[in-house]
């Protein structure tokens, strides 16, 4: 009775130490379900479920070792031996927060001592006149990075699994929140904030679990495109730069703005709509829509509608860049030609544009066309966290 009680007992302290990490980390078939609340239930109660381990063993465990033989008592150390190898990996190794680390030093470069590449893709926030980027390879390792721009606090955050990039407010009911990155809800990550312990979904900004679920950060509009098309946007911006306690996570990551990164998580399909395909992704008063990126490369230029919105999708010719753009202007929706120059040419004026949206020539020249928030992400993501969305072309 004893051997099997000793037994039960450090199977549970095993498995809470693991079921607590692998649910909410990239192990195989952890991320497929909906188990976020068990999850929680046992990280919040982690402490308990210990204790009832404890009390089921300790009786057992001092009989075993006065009184059983000599490799009863061998078996039960090595046990014993690996339920500590256990906590410590499931504890100070696996957990997200352990793996990767905010930024030590947090420095900005002028465009003129600034050496990161222009071709390398970044998240770009313009707020209040005050234009920063943020290079990709930098917060994909980070996942997260505190921040102000034009006054205005932020977290710029980014999930290499998903391939998304969001921008929050850090603002809960206007007190000034600090957010940890905690693991991941179906390969997407997941951050808790310091005052409530609930979990947050970098995607949609959402508490999925935790005494605030359901209620949603503020995002923050940004873009993301390769550096040199922002520093066309705003020639004054700051470049955020790579701190060096972490070059070898950085160097990790080379490859990723080309999708050619090796790992099963990061990788990129190149055939449209499967899990690590390309889309842009848009949501227009809850109607979402995903265009496939190997359609956008392939016509330049895609026109659509989406919740009564005329939707301009353009790509710059590095294949990197792409906008989203209303093409109503003066309460006209605008068709377009593209040449192969990139150069789009409107059907009613004959004026030229940018795929930026900006006009150049014509009777429109100076115009712009309003950007619409859009992102780029895996499919995978997209259709998981947007159900009901469309596609296009179909």
């Amino acid at each position: 009775m004893k051997g099997w009680l000793l037994t039960i007992g450090l199977i549970w302290l095993i498995a809470v130490e693991i079921l607590r990490v692998y649910f909410i980390m990239p192990f195989p078939g952890s991320q497929q379900s909906n188990t976020i609340d068990i999850a929680y239930f046992i990280d919040r109660n982690i402490w308990w479920l210990r204790l009832i381990g404890f009390a089921i063993v300790i009786i057992p465990l001092i009989h075993i070792l006065k009184h059983s033989k000599v490799w009863k008592k061998v078996v039960v150390v090595v046990v014993l031996i690996f339920y500590g190898i256990v906590v410590y990996a499931f504890n100070f190794k696996f957990l997200a927060d352990k793996m990767f680390y905010q930024p030590k030093e947090k420095l900005f470069a002028t465009l003129q001592t600034d050496t990161t590449a222009k071709t390398k893709l970044v998240v770009g926030l313009n707020i209040n006149n005050e234009a920063k980027a943020y290079p990709i390879e930098i917060i994909g390792y980070h996942h997260q990075v505190k921040d102000t721009v034009g006054g205005q606090p932020v977290i710029v955050t980014y999930c290499t699994v998903c391939r998304t990039g969001r921008v929050y407010s850090p603002l809960i009911d206007g007190k000034m929140e600090t957010f940890r990155l905690v693991g991941m809800d179906h390969f997407n990550a997941m951050f808790e904030d310091a005052t409530t312990k609930s979990w947050w979904r970098q995607e949609s900004g959402q508490a999925i679990t935790g005494p605030l679920k359901d209620k949603k950060l503020i995002e923050v509009p940004s873009a993301q495109m390769a550096l040199q098309d922002w520093i066309d946007l705003y020639p004054n911006t700051l470049v955020l730069q790579p701190d060096s306690n972490f070059k070898a996570k950085y160097d990790s990551l080379k490859g990723f703005d080309e999708g050619t990164i090796d790992g099963s998580l990061e990788h990129t399909d190149t055939a449209s709509w499967k899990n690590k395909s390309w889309v842009v992704g848009v949501t227009i008063n809850n109607v979402s829509k995903a265009y496939d990126w190997n359609e956008l490369v392939k016509k330049k230029m895609i026109e659509d509608v989406v919740a009564d919105t005329s939707l301009l999708i353009t790509i710059a010719d590095n294949r990197k860049t792409f906008y989203v753009l209303n093409r109503k202007l003066n309460n006209q929706a605008l068709n377009f030609n593209i040449d192969s120059a990139h150069l789009l040419t409107d059907q009613q004026t004959h004026s030229q544009w940018l795929p930026n949206g900006s006009c150049i020539e014509g009777e429109l020249k100076g115009s712009k066309l309003q950007a619409i928030q859009s992102y780029q992400e895996f499919w995978h993501s997209w259709k998981e966290f947007h159900p009901q969305t469309m596609k296009y072309p179909e």
